[in-house]
């Protein structure tokens, strides 16, 4: 095995994108298989039961079983599948069914790093191809390779391969997405999953699945940017009081100041802790950690804790590009929803629609009245509190978001632009009259 940097040892998040037929669980059931990472004994088991039964194996009842495993919480979680490559762990983000599908990836791809795509290979690109390869665009995935999967259903012909290259790059190059390359693969023959298909594709001389999911960089700005560690608890240890929560960005060490959004409150890091290890003395991004302070200040769950030179932006109000599923349409100053950032929580409206965009045919409205389901849109949103935010350009963890309406799932972006600049402005802010005040607060 390679030698592993501190920086691969952290798993990078992948999600599984594509059409519900073209084969993502088939392909995931391969990965378990060709990484090793499957209960010892599951397969065999699986194909005794086909024997008995009848019917053929297929590596997509690798996914039913470990389904019906994680309803009874036995062997994985119930939104990640973890397995491991030589150079790096890896989690892939789970989202079964066809409808769901879509709500779980807005979820799922709020925190990703990196994308499958997937296209059948005989039934080409279609228009959920391109809504997928939209919702990657929109919530700022940058490192997408796309699997054009069934090619021993075309006879493992080039012309089949080259004809969905040229057709999908031209759509991803309408919406300002570059796919960092295209891989011919049969998720069900094992071709090109983790080594080279020489006797299948002989005209194919590029990396496999895995070699592609290896050659994935992390993004650069998760341990270089500003330091973002959203809190997700508060524990109590006989006297000591434990902040819970995971690096987003950045490095923290101990004796950082540390200043804790909404609120401006400050400490210093005494000691960063991990759960059933020694005390550390730094963590950086993807880390998850407890951390003690110097002194006992007021904390809560939701409060963003930054170094007060890399302060997000404190505001009410921010444009963001959002992707909408919800049952009914997104109405301009009236739809109640709630934004989920992190672990941040707040109620929020529409104040405006700037503009929606089809993505089947890739047509632009301006100043739409609604945002109706399945379409894009540009939006200015409106927190009922002031909130803590990055733009997606100047943080990615910390400028996704999910919007929830009652309890389901109905669409998610990236921010764009915050009202306030840094949060240090707007605490500092030039006198705000009674009037102004009872206006943005909608109280008096």
């Amino acid at each position: 095995m390679q030698d592993v940097s501190p920086d691969e040892k952290q798993p990078l998040r992948i999600v599984i994108v594509g059409h519900v037929d073209h084969g993502k669980s088939t392909l995931i059931g391969r990965l378990f298989h060709d990484t090793g990472s499957l209960p010892e004994g599951k397969l065999e088991q699986l194909q005794a039961q086909c024997q008995r039964r009848g019917v053929p194996f297929e590596w997509a009842f690798l996914m039913d079983a470990l389904q019906a495993e994680r309803d009874q919480n036995i062997t994985i979680d119930t939104a990640q599948i973890w397995f491991n490559t030589t150079r790096r762990p890896y989690v892939i983000i789970d989202a079964p069914g066809h409808r769901e599908f879509l709500k779980n990836m807005i979820t799922g791809a709020a925190s990703a790093d990196a994308a499958l795509l997937l296209i059948a290979a005989d039934e080409g690109v279609q228009a959920q191809s391109k809504r997928h390869g939209y919702m990657l665009s929109m919530l700022g995935i940058e490192r997408v390779a796309v699997l054009v999967n069934k090619m021993d259903l075309v006879d493992y012909r080039q012309d089949a391969f080259d004809q969905i290259v040229a057709d999908y790059t031209e759509f991803l190059g309408e919406i300002g997405l570059t796919p960092e390359r295209f891989v011919p693969i049969s998720a069900r023959e094992g071709d090109a999953i983790a080594s080279a298909p020489q006797d299948t594709m002989p005209w194919y001389d590029g990396p496999s699945v895995l070699e592609t999911l290896d050659a994935f960089e992390r993004p650069a700005q998760d341990a270089d940017g500003p330091l973002r560690l959203p809190i997700q608890d508060i524990y109590r240890f006989d006297a000591r009081r434990i902040l819970a929560g995971r690096v987003e960005s950045g490095t923290l060490r101990e004796g950082d100041e540390l200043v804790f959004w909404p609120g401006e409150r400050r400490a210093r890091v005494k000691t960063i802790e991990s759960w059933s290890a020694p005390v550390v003395g730094e963590a950086s991004a993807g880390a998850s950690i407890g951390v003690t302070l110097d002194e006992q200040i007021f904390v809560e769950r939701g409060q963003l804790a930054t170094r007060a030179e890399d302060a997000p932006a404190l505001t009410d109000r921010f444009a963001a590009n959002i992707f909408w599923m919800g049952k009914a349409p997104l109405l301009a100053e009236g739809t109640p929803l709630k934004l989920k950032l992190t672990t941040q929580e707040v109620a929020c409206t529409v104040e405006r629609v700037e503009s929606t965009l089809d993505i089947a045919t890739l047509t632009l409205t301006p100043d739409a009245p609604q945002v109706e389901r399945d379409d894009v849109a540009r939006v200015w949103l409106r927190t009922e509190r002031p909130v803590a935010i990055d733009t997606h350009a100047r943080s990615p963890r910390t400028g996704r978001f999910v919007l929830v309406t009652g309890y389901d799932v109905a669409g998610g972006g990236i921010i764009t632009r915050a009202l306030e600049t840094t949060a240090q402005a707007h605490a500092t802010r030039a006198h705000v009259t009674a009037h102004e005040r009872a206006r943005r607060q909608r109280h008096t």
